[in-house]
């Protein structure tokens, strides 16, 4: 084998390799997918369909808590809706979310603002934070409400007070394990969005 051909065949060795060794930080993460991984809400499928299958199995509401998942509605932008763990209360009208596939396709952002601008402050009507922007983004977005990560107790307490409402582990913070997930899984800092599209070319059954 003379030198030109040793050459090209070791040239193409170090090029599939390249190709099969993807780092963890490349994968294109969805956000079903991601929130199930950092909250432990264990819920499949599209992320319009969270909501519905939370019944009877997680409490629902519409206070936020540390750990729970906030449900996004479809909209025509946003087909298949879109789920995002809350990672930290800051005020009764805002929180810091930890979500995939918003700002950019696939990406993992952490700790990035949310906002109610909801006019009953329910958290009906949601602005997320944009990364291209640097700030929150100009629309605003409908959600469902808050799925918490405890079990669901007998019958749905949606209507109830917010002070009635209590995760089943007794506590409101992030746990140690979705601190670990999330460091373990998040790539990408700062910029959530608004998804023009993003979501409505994905089904997020998985």
């Amino acid at each position: 084998m003379n030198f030109k051909a040793l050459a090209a065949r070791f040239a193409l060795v170090v090029s599939c390799g390249l190709m099969t060794a993807t780092p963890a930080a490349a994968q294109f993460w969805q956000c079903v997918t991601f929130a199930r991984s950092v909250s432990g809400i264990e819920i499949r499928g599209n992320a319009n369909t969270w909501w519905s299958q939370a019944e009877g199995r997680y409490e629902r509401g519409h206070t936020p808590k540390a750990g729970s998942v906030l449900a996004f509605s479809p909209t025509s932008r946003m087909r298949v809706g879109h789920v995002a763990m809350v990672s930290k209360v800051v005020s009764d009208r805002e929180v810091l979310l930890t979500h995939a596939n918003w700002s950019r396709p696939g990406a993992i952002e952490t700790n990035v603002r949310a906002i109610d601008v909801s006019p009953a402050g329910d958290w009906s009507m949601v602005k997320v934070w944009y990364g291209p922007q640097g700030d929150l983004g100009t629309s605003a977005y409908p959600t469902k409400g808050f799925i918490y990560s405890g079990h669901a107790p007998a019958g749905d307490m949606l209507d109830a007070p917010a002070s009635s409402f209590q995760m089943a582990s007794a506590t409101h913070t992030v746990t140690a394990t979705q601190r670990a997930n999330a460091a373990q899984l998040a790539t990408i800092q700062h910029g959530p969005t608004d998804p023009r599209g993003i979501f409505t070319l994905v089904n997020e059954a998985n």
